[in-house]
């Protein structure tokens, strides 16, 4: 399996976020796919490749071109403004305040985003943009037959909507490679999240759409990170309902629980017709994962690898969240050791 990733990552590296209550050191930081790599490397699953670019098109094919032109161009405006730390917003519009987006970038930061887990320093827009564009490499290869492949993309991306950025999230990665299958000329693809936190962001973006089959299997949002998406009503509107399943959790959540859930969301995908399958890879199921609470453990990766196999399609995997305790590689490496043993 070919995995794409870019040194550019490291080039994003916040300082601080504001969690339970305080500022307090990223969870979000470079070790997080330095570990991955490692583990890419010394498991020989496959050889490593820096991505091609494929410049902004397709990225502003799903998110909103004013957004993307604002991340670009943040870190500029902030340090024209003399300010040197990390970027992150001062003011959100809240129920029955008029949408409008300011003009300066203290209150774009606000309008363009919903919580303060996105800071934002010199090297972070080469990081997200690079991000994407290990995203797109990777789809391109699926594009030219092969049955599977490995986007080892950092910042991770599916909290990230139409028009905001989020939860360690800029740009929607699995989002814009779903895009670019279909407009290569793919009919469907469904996109499975099996990260711990809810996808909002991928959930948005396609909320309306009968082309992509977004399922996700997560941590209950009455008590769990995103708070206010994900619970199991939000099937889509317009002509997209009924493409949007969602699985909360309730917190200690083992393999026995997690995969029954798994099996109905790969039985419904079986019965979409997709021709592909896009997987937002987050491994923040596991066990002793600092921000999550689910049961999950190492071999269980392993099945939901094999799992995933069984439905025979050309699968793209994009990493999303899994936070830097030392199993992150192991689990990530499971998963697509485990795909690639049924395939």
């Amino acid at each position: 399996m070919q995995t794409f990733y870019s040194d550019d990552h490291r080039l994003h590296h916040g300082q601080a976020e504001l969690n339970n209550g305080q500022l307090m050191p990223c969870f979000e930081k470079p070790s997080r796919a330095d570990m991955v790599l490692e583990r890419v490397r010394s498991t020989g699953l496959g050889p490593v490749q820096a991505p091609e670019d494929f410049g902004l098109a397709p990225i502003k094919r799903v998110h909103d071109s004013q957004f993307v032109d604002f991340l670009k161009g943040a870190w500029a405006r902030w340090a024209a403004l003399g300010r040197s730390h990390d970027m992150l917003p001062l003011a959100w519009p809240p129920r029955r305040m008029p949408a409008r987006c300011p003009e300066d970038i203290d209150g774009q930061l606000g309008y363009y985003s919903f919580d303060a887990g996105v800071p934002m320093n010199a090297g972070s827009w080469q990081a997200i943009y690079s991000s994407a564009q290990v995203a797109l490499s990777a789809q391109a290869r699926l594009a030219t037959g092969d049955q599977a492949a490995f986007a080892l993309c950092r910042p991770p991306g599916h909290h990230a909507g139409i028009d905001y950025m989020g939860g360690y999230c800029y740009l929607n990665n699995a989002a814009i490679a779903t895009q670019a299958l279909l407009d290569g000329g793919a009919r469907k693809v469904a996109i499975l999240d099996v990260d711990f936190h809810h996808g909002n962001g991928t959930q948005d973006i396609f909320y309306q759409r009968p082309d992509v089959l977004f399922l996700s299997i997560h941590g209950d949002p009455r008590h769990e990170y995103p708070c206010f998406a994900g619970y199991a009503d939000e099937r889509g509107e317009g002509a997209g309902l009924g493409y949007n399943y969602n699985y909360p959790l309730a917190a200690g959540s083992d393999w026995t629980r997690w995969s029954q859930a798994l099996a109905d969301a790969l039985r419904v995908i079986a019965g979409y017709g997709a021709d592909a399958l896009v997987v937002s890879l987050g491994v923040d199921t596991y066990k002793q994962d600092p921000i999550s609470s689910f049961k999950l453990d190492s071999p269980d990766y392993l099945r939901m690898g094999e799992q995933i196999a069984s439905l025979g399609l050309p699968s793209l995997f994009v990493m999303e969240g899994g936070y830097a305790v030392e199993e992150i590689g192991i689990n990530a490496v499971n998963v697509l050791s485990g795909f690639s043993s049924r395939r």
